[in-house]
């Protein structure tokens, strides 16, 4: 008797509907981005950050990038069902209504631009829901199912979070954090298609254009090498405007030399699993290639 009541509030509270709909906002995909918001802020300013614009550019765009996620589970819940990666996601689950989800995506994406309106200025505002229709609408709703390049093409919103932090301290659309944006937009074909590779039989299934689904593996692996070799001379543009010193050249220079290496061993020397290793990789190189551009503006 003890035995289940212990049992069953836990069980219970695996089911809480927040959860559900929190996993709808990709609350690791939208940290990572908030990383790479916080150094366009920081860039743009040569001492602190002032805190207002600090604590709601954070929330506003955390808010507006949930509700891109969001939408993003709305529009692809039916192949989801269909994908070993995403079947368990809550709508194809039957965790989240349909309305609730169009609902809860709408009202978030609104408080977040009224966030970002009135509390920190209106051109991070505007850019920040063009990047989500951008994700949303351009990239899901559209190019993903039309062209190969769709991540390439796509790409653009989601590699908006820096210049959407510079804006937010500055209200000034600066060269300097777009040079930021051309980093991740290098970065994400590589990123992407290590994971399209993996997961090309399930991309295949639900009949979306993924490089490895509409040109083969051995020509994606091409390109992702190539891309990492573009990536690594994207990273080298703030220490070329004087953006950042020693510290962020070595540390983007052992980052980049490690990318090419992952992308040269799928490439001629692929392994099993050598293709999530590559994606997983990736992931900490965006991450300590912007907490290096933090710590070298700081030092």
């Amino acid at each position: 008797m003890a035995k289940s009541i212990s049992i069953t509030p836990v069980s219970g509270l695996s089911r809480l509907p927040w959860r559900a709909y929190l996993e709808m906002t990709k609350p690791k995909v939208v940290a990572l981005m908030l990383l790479t918001v916080l150094v366009g802020m920081c860039l743009a300013l040569p001492g602190a950050v002032p805190l207002q614009p600090l604590i709601a550019g954070m929330a506003g765009i955390a808010m507006m990038a949930g509700a891109a996620a969001a939408m993003n589970h709305l529009i692809d819940r039916r192949i989801d069902g269909l994908m070993a990666r995403t079947y368990n996601r809550p709508l194809p689950k039957g965790k989240v209504p349909v309305s609730h989800a169009a609902t809860f995506a709408a009202l978030l994406a609104l408080i977040g631009f009224v966030c970002l309106y009135w509390l920190v200025n209106p051109l991070t505002a505007w850019l920040t829901l063009a990047s989500l229709l951008g994700y949303a609408v351009v990239y899901t709703a559209y190019l993903k199912r039309a062209t190969p390049q769709n991540i390439v093409i796509g790409g653009l919103a989601g590699a908006m979070p820096p210049l959407l932090g510079w804006t937010a301290v500055t209200n000034d659309f600066h060269g300097h954090g777009l040079l930021l944006v051309i980093i991740i937009f290098a970065w994400t074909p590589p990123h992407f298609w290590a994971l399209a590779i993996h997961r090309k039989a399930d991309y295949a299934k639900v009949d979306i254009p993924m490089l490895p689904v509409t040109h083969g593996v051995e020509f994606t692996k091409t390109c992702i090498f190539l891309y990492t070799v573009l990536l690594a001379l994207a990273c080298l543009l703030p220490v070329l405007v004087g953006m950042s010193g020693a510290l962020y050249l070595l540390g983007s220079t052992l980052l980049s030399i490690g990318f090419i290496y992952k992308a040269w061993q799928l490439k001629y020397h692929e392994t099993p699993g050598m293709a999530m290793d590559v994606f997983r990789f990736s992931i900490y190189h965006l991450m300590l290639l912007f907490i290096l551009l933090l710590i070298d503006h700081y030092i």
